[in-house]
């Protein structure tokens, strides 16, 4: 006899399995963790993300060229620089109140993801500007619901491009010895 849906065997089944594949969306990113950093920072890898996600929502809400381009300024920024700007908060305060360590810096898989990122913002924005509302919100409705899909499941579609056309590279997130 299978265990019930409610039973802790199906409950801990299920967690096993959302690290599993939480892990392995890491890994597609860029990110190889050992046991300890894994349990120490995944749940904070989305810090950025969410950040994101929330200005997309606004800006193609709003319809606001300013916000978008002030956005994917920001995203710019993530290819040239050591971690996301959205990382440099929880590193500097947000982890002190937590009592965990910094975030990673930013992957080659990332960094290609937020250039993209930027380049669609770009436009998003220009499309709303010039009064091509319509395309904005259709390219900005798609860009919102890929960027909050990757906030809710760690899955990064541009990642998955990266792969495709370079290959898969990784960092080692390993527990400070």
């Amino acid at each position: 006899m299978s265990p019930s849906f409610n039973s802790p065997q199906m409950k801990e089944r299920e967690k096993v399995m959302t690290i599993n594949h939480t892990r392995k969306f890491l890994r597609l990113q860029g990110y190889e963790f050992d046991d300890a950093s894994f349990d120490e920072l995944a749940r904070w890898m989305r810090w950025p993300y969410v950040f994101c996600a929330s200005a997309v929502v606004a800006g193609v809400t709003l319809a606001s060229p300013w916000i978008l381009w002030g956005l994917a300024a920001f995203a710019a920024s993530t290819v040239f620089l050591p971690s996301h700007p959205f990382n440099y908060p929880y590193n500097y305060v947000v982890r002190h109140i937590t009592g965990t360590r910094a975030l990673p810096p930013g992957t080659t898989q990332g960094k290609f993801g937020c250039g993209m990122g930027a380049l669609m913002l770009v436009g998003i924005g220009y499309a709303f500007y010039t009064g091509a509302t319509t395309v904005g919100y259709a390219l900005g409705g798609a860009m919102a619901a890929m960027v909050t899909f990757l906030a809710v499941t760690q899955i990064c579609i541009p990642s998955l491009l990266y792969k495709a056309l370079f290959g898969h590279k990784t960092i080692s997130v390993t527990q400070p010895a």
